[in-house]
């Protein structure tokens, strides 16, 4: 039983960051001291491309009061822009890849950032979403970073 319980505490630490997040500001909602956190993550794999993720981290007074003291909810936004040239050479279409992760709870549910590249359109997409153990969830926020031809890999047209 003891060895279950440090399994599942190592879970978090299992579960691969692609690229870490920077905290950008903390801005203050209520007067129990929750707070909305808001952090840049950079594109590890493509270059260029900064996102900055906005979610909710509950204090400790809401967690007293709430009586859930292990979890903050799955609510977040994203917006993510070109910083920089975009390199896709490497990237597959289609292809979820994570960027990012952090846990939400002592244990089973964690915030994530995914790319997908749509070569088609010329897009990367990124999707901000929580990913947890029962039930899912379906809270979740896209942005799209458009791509110009020449990025995209695809050849101008005439």
């Amino acid at each position: 039983m003891r060895m279950i319980a440090a399994a599942l505490l190592m879970l978090p630490a299992l579960v691969p960051v692609q690229s870490q997040a920077e905290e950008i500001a903390q801005v203050g909602v209520d007067w129990v001291g929750n707070d909305i956190v808001i952090e840049a993550i950079r594109d590890p794999d493509v270059g260029g491309v900064t996102c900055h993720l906005a979610y909710f981290e509950r204090s400790v007074l809401d967690r007293l009061s709430q009586g859930n003291w292990f979890e903050d909810p799955s609510n977040s936004a994203i917006q993510c822009s070109r910083t920089g040239p975009v390199d896709v050479s490497t990237l597959r279409p289609g292809a979820p890849e994570d960027v990012f992760s952090e846990g939400r709870s002592l244990l089973f549910k964690s915030l994530r950032v995914k790319r997908i590249y749509d070569a088609e359109n010329r897009v990367l997409v990124y999707l901000a979403h929580a990913s947890e153990l029962s039930e899912g969830s379906a809270k979740m926020s896209m942005s799209t970073v458009p791509l110009p031809v020449e990025e995209a890999g695809a050849r101008p047209t005439d």
